[in-house]
């Protein structure tokens, strides 16, 4: 089989608008949350988010594009920009045919529908733009991400909820490391920082009012995200062969359904999915260091996960770093494990371990190394990262410094 590198990275995210930007912000610990900002929502009950802040989208796009673009294909091709430039590839002739977009979105274009259901039921209208279908398509980003770089292989998009992002990178994994493409434009985005967004979740009655405190006692629900991370993932003998900059290399990948309930979260099927990642990487379970949890900072999750992870590792769970940067960007839903990827290079290419940031005092069901408010260096050569959706799908990958 052949092997799987990085070779690109690119982001926006509630920390920053670029990789730099991000690595820095989870050095430092800072916190990407903060009061929302759009039409209505002092009529909401949660008004916190991780939102954007200071995006311009005129800045980037003409008038014809943003009529095209919603903010979630806005946010992935931003993304796709600087990991489709840091890798140094160009995209013609037999490698373009050979390489392809696999991407992850769990609600697709929520700001469209938000936009033309108010523009219906509330203003009355009677017409909605001619592109509202191909704006709203979960696929939308995936599409145009194909057209700008002329990429000819295997394109599609991934719908998992909070998993969707790994699972994308997970399958364009595969498709690399089975000899089927060259090179994958691969990752996750969302943006439902709206009302209709923010309103939906509500409805759940699992979101905090005040922070994202996961592992800690007395934390009190997640908070959403929006924001984009795409990756390059490339063969690696012809990546060594053309000079690239290898980031981390991709290792291993696994995938299972706890087949149990459509919002609890299983310890079973959790610790299949790490596990599995761990075998198909081939490796020694004492080899993994740090692992990006899932955590998202719900009483049901964080413990659930915990308790996989020690089950997964028994003894070596002790000695593990685990870490979720969902308390610094916010829960990007779709997109969010595309973002949290970023920590597990910086891991394993840096040496530096993302915090866990609002942390206040131990809670005994979670009683491993969380990596509590402040990063730390370590060595680290292998991570892992997790990603449980609701419906009970898991996928986590493993990935090597280089």
């Amino acid at each position: 089989m052949k092997r799987v590198v990085i070779t690109g990275a690119g982001t926006i995210n509630a920390l920053a608008h670029d990789v730099p930007g991000t690595f820095e912000a989870m050095r430092e610990g800072r916190c990407g949350i903060g009061p929302l900002d759009f039409r209505d929502v002092d009529r909401l009950a949660i008004r916190i988010g991780g939102q954007v802040r200071g995006y311009d989208e005129h800045a980037h796009f003409n008038r014809q594009q943003i009529a095209l673009y919603d903010r979630f294909t806005q946010y992935t091709l931003l993304a796709a920009r600087e990991a489709i430039g840091q890798s140094g590839l160009s995209f013609a002739g037999e490698l373009a045919a050979r390489s392809g977009v696999v991407l992850g979105t769990a609600g697709g274009g929520v700001t469209t529908w938000d936009e033309n259901y108010r523009s219906v039921y509330e203003e009355g209208k009677n017409r909605v733009h001619p592109f509202v279908v191909p704006k709203l398509m979960n696929n939308a980003a995936t599409s145009h991400v194909s057209m700008e770089w002329n990429l000819k292989g295997p394109s599609f998009t991934v719908a998992t909820a909070c998993s969707s992002s790994n699972h994308a990178m997970g399958q364009a994994f595969w498709l690399i490391r089975s000899g089927a493409c060259t090179a994958m434009v691969t990752g996750g985005s969302e943006s439902m920082m709206c009302f209709g967004g923010v309103k939906a979740w509500e409805g759940l009655r699992v979101m905090s009012k005040d922070a994202c405190r996961p592992f800690s006692l007395r934390r009190n629900g997640m908070v959403q995200g929006e924001g984009a991370g795409i990756f390059v993932f490339e063969e690696y003998e012809h990546a060594r062969a053309r000079g690239a900059e290898i980031l981390a290399e991709v290792i291993g990948f696994a995938m299972t359904s706890d087949a149990a309930d459509i919002v609890m979260p299983s310890k079973q099927g959790a610790a299949r999915a790490i596990l599995g990642a761990v075998t198909d990487a081939r490796i020694d379970k004492e080899t993994v260091g740090y692992i990006n949890a899932h955590g998202t900072g719900t009483a049901a999750n964080d413990k659930t996960e915990c308790a996989a992870v020690s089950d997964a590792f028994g003894a070596h769970a002790d000695t593990l770093m685990i870490s979720s940067t969902k308390s610094m960007h916010g829960h990007l839903i779709g997109g969010t494990g595309a973002v949290e990827l970023l920590a597990c290079i910086m891991a394993v290419r840096d040496g530096v371990i993302a915090p866990t940031i609002g942390y206040e005092e131990p809670d005994p069901e979670c009683a491993l190394d969380v990596v509590p408010n402040e990063a730390r260096e370590a060595k680290v050569e292998v991570a892992l990262s997790n990603a449980f959706a609701f419906g009970g799908l898991n996928a986590v990958l493993a990935l090597r410094a280089a």
